[in-house]
């Protein structure tokens, strides 16, 4: 008998929620041995479709298959049981507990007594053959987020999986880590296990995959050979339309004014580590000026100095002249879009009409005299899930129940549609498709054009030229240079990157 060569199957796959159809009748074949790269806008499906392989939702109709025989999978234990790994895109980990500690959550030896050792020599069996190093006795809190993808990782290979579920991996990596990524990924393949592996990041599906499925509005579309495959072909089929990033033609704005100041500003980490040095920086109205830099230089100390979340050591900030400690709790003088929408732009369990107003809920038209006005609400609520296109059947579904980037439309619209005079967007575009983060650099190019200073932070490079005017490279927390975004050269950007700091002319 042939032995099946499918380590998943899944037939026909469809779930509803109220309202809603997030997978009608999709299915997806993983052969054994395999990348398979799962690709779809915001809000298309794939996650919720990787939820069911795991255990997290019932599936409406339709059936799993492993290794050819019919599985029933009702938790995420029995899933990890029948050797289904998954790393969500926002991680699961316990950030007071320690590597080693979530690694090991959640399984039982029988024995009343917790010994780690065995586990730790275990795990530091799995990072050095995957090249995936991490301390097993730092907490999780401590790790800079690249090391907790890896934590996340080793977690499932940790439990011996035979199919592993990445929900975008690398949206949180830098590209040397992404590139360690790849070598553990081509090693988990080798040994003849099966990885589906979900991302926005066109260019590395093309490197790391072998096949690609795509769906659409929760509606299978097809699958391609990657090597049949290029950029402009996966995006028509994920978005139905050609997209690309190019940079766009803005008007010159005379009689500038600084809307952002920042001098000598000093702060540290949360280790107590100096982030800033001395950071001098001046944002005028009507640009946008990129922050490029692996991260982990300064730019969530960067971003969070101005938007009053963290304490400066030394130096001042100040928005249209005035301190900024005075000023944030206006929400027509900063918007502010956080690096991490789950943890600190949203509050998950609150619904959309009223995450939109956390900013403004004390003010009218939302509150009279104290008193919600939930129509008013309910009104503006309405306006903002149609201008910004957020996929929900009502603005009363709580956000947590909405796919990441329809989340992050939430969060845009809420920092952005009242207008302010300067926007610090971190990493806007993160776990964003190719027409998502489109509409997001647009939203930026019409607040630039309307006046306001932009602060744009991002990992990505292409992104970071094709939106500034002006890019800023921060290494351990110091400005390599500056450069006029127009026909900048990428190299130099790079070299910067890694500390070399701009000749003077």
């Amino acid at each position: 008998m042939e032995e099946n060569k499918y380590a998943l199957e899944m037939q026909d796959i469809t779930v509803e929620f109220p309202g809603v159809i997030a997978n009608d009748h999709v299915s997806i074949e993983l052969k054994k041995g395999e990348v398979l790269g799962l690709l779809g806008e915001n809000g298309a499906g794939k996650t919720t479709l990787m939820n069911v392989l795991y255990g997290l939702y019932p599936p409406s109709s339709g059936k799993i298959l492993l290794d050819g025989a019919e599985v029933k999978i009702g938790t995420p234990m029995e899933a990890i049981e029948k050797g289904i790994g998954m790393v969500h895109q926002h991680f699961k980990l316990v950030d007071t507990l320690s590597v080693i500690e979530n690694v090991v959550l959640g399984l039982s030896d029988g024995k009343q007594v917790l010994n780690l050792e065995p586990a730790k020599k275990r795990l530091k069996e799995l990072c050095d053959e995957y090249e995936l190093y991490v301390d097993p006795d730092e907490l999780i809190w401590r790790l800079p987020v690249g090391k907790q993808q890896w934590v996340e990782i080793l977690k499932a290979l940790y439990r011996d999986c035979k199919v592993l579920v990445l929900d975008e991996p690398t949206a949180v990596l830098t590209p040397s880590e992404s590139d360690q990524l790849c070598r553990a990924i081509s090693h988990i393949t080798e040994q003849g296990k099966s990885v589906i592996f979900i991302s926005h990041k066109l260019r590395e599906v093309i490197e790391i995959t072998d096949r690609v499925t795509v769906i659409r509005d929760g509606k299978y579309i097809g699958t391609i050979n990657t090597s049949d495959a290029n950029e402009v072909i996966l995006a028509d089929m994920m978005v139905g339309r050609p997209v690309q990033i190019v940079r766009k033609e803005r008007p010159m704005f005379e009689n500038k004014k600084a809307v952002l100041e920042l001098k000598n500003v000093n702060a540290n980490d949360d280790r107590g580590v100096p982030a800033l040095k001395n950071f001098n920086l001046t944002v005028y109205s009507g640009e946008i000026v990129g922050v490029a830099g692996v991260d982990g230089n300064g730019q969530r100390e960067l971003a969070e100095c101005i938007a009053g979340l963290r304490k400066t050591t030394a130096g001042s900030i100040s928005i249209d002249g005035k301190p900024v400690t005075k000023v944030i709790a206006d929400p027509s003088v900063l918007g502010y879009i956080p690096e991490d929408r789950q943890k600190t732009g949203l509050v998950l369990d609150f619904s959309i009409a009223e995450n939109l107003i956390m900013k403004d809920y004390a003010n009218e038209p939302f509150s009279k005299k104290g008193i919600l006005d939930r129509a008013a609400i309910k009104k503006n609520a309405r306006e903002l899930i149609k201008k910004y296109r957020v996929k929900t059947p009502s603005e009363q579904v709580k956000v947590r129940n909405l796919s990441g980037g329809n989340q992050q439309k939430v969060v845009i619209a809420r920092e952005l549609d009242p207008e302010p005079i300067i926007d610090v967007a971190a990493h806007p575009t993160r776990g964003l498709d190719l027409g998502a983060v489109v509409g997001v650099h647009d939203t930026l190019l019409k607040e630039r054009n309307r006046g306001a200073g932009v602060l744009f932070i991002s990992g990505e490079l292409q992104e970071i030229m094709a939106v500034s005017d002006r890019i800023i490279v921060l290494f351990a927390g110091e400005i390599m240079g500056e450069l006029d975004a127009s026909g900048v050269d990428q190299n130099v950007i790079g070299q910067m990157m890694l500390g070399k700091k701009q000749e003077v002319s």
